[in-house]
């Protein structure tokens, strides 16, 4: 019998839930292969300080052919011949099926504006799909450090409203029959943001699909309007 007890004594001792504090720390590495691009006035012995574009791609160019890049937004207008007044960052996403490594993104961004004649104060931020969702994270994680923002047919939590910063223009574009990422996603969200009284614009493609950003990023007045902003004006 006192055998049986002290058995039973000692299973449910082994039971209890038990609560300890440690820490360790962690290192991530990331590889990310970009493209960099230089206006034609830029050269390495300049004083001038160019204003830089960040662009992040959609999840079908996401992978490790760099070339695929190309495909959309300004980096496409690049290969075509387009020629842009700033420099243009354009890295890629490695992982074909997870979101943007957005911190990875911001270490990259700090490398080349440290090793480059950048203005910090004309720092711009546009990505489309996956990136569009990569950029309201980026909005949100580093509110001092963009000029202005484009998102095309991008998604984002609501409650990022109350995070970004309320100087930073921001310019959304979405098509009003995409089936991927829903309308309403850019709907709610500018919204909110106008009932809290950013300074934002809306395009709102009708009968366009996901690939609203073949309009959005043939709009002149885009990159006419990213010239225009700066912080602190």
């Amino acid at each position: 019998m006192v055998f049986l007890l002290l058995m039973s004594q000692g299973c449910s001792a082994q039971q209890k839930s038990i609560l300890i504090d440690d820490k360790m720390e962690t290192v991530v590495n990331e590889t990310l292969n970009y493209y960099l691009y230089f206006p034609e006035d830029y050269t390495a012995e300049t004083k001038e300080k160019f204003p830089l574009l960040l662009f992040l791609h959609g999840g079908g160019e996401s992978g490790d052919s760099l070339v695929t890049v190309k495909r959309n937004g300004p980096p496409k207008l690049i290969a075509q011949g387009k020629k842009f007044p700033f420099l243009i960052l354009a890295p890629q996403n490695p992982y074909q099926n997870k979101w943007w490594n957005t911190r990875a993104v911001k270490q990259l961004l700090d490398t080349i504006v440290a090793n480059n004649a950048i203005d910090t104060d004309r720092i711009y931020l546009t990505g489309l799909s996956r990136g569009g969702g990569a950029a309201w994270e980026m909005a949100v994680q580093y509110p001092n450090t963009f000029a202005a923002m484009a998102v095309v047919c991008g998604m984002t939590p609501v409650p990022y409203a109350s995070w970004i910063d309320r100087e930073m223009p921001i310019w959304v574009f979405h098509g009003d029959q995409d089936k991927s990422i829903p309308v309403t996603e850019s709907d709610t969200m500018v919204a909110k943001l106008k009932e809290m009284g950013y300074d934002i614009k809306y395009t709102r493609y009708t009968g366009v699909g996901h690939n609203s950003w073949i309009q959005a990023y043939d709009t002149e007045e885009l990159y006419e309007w990213f010239e225009e902003q700066s912080k602190g004006h």
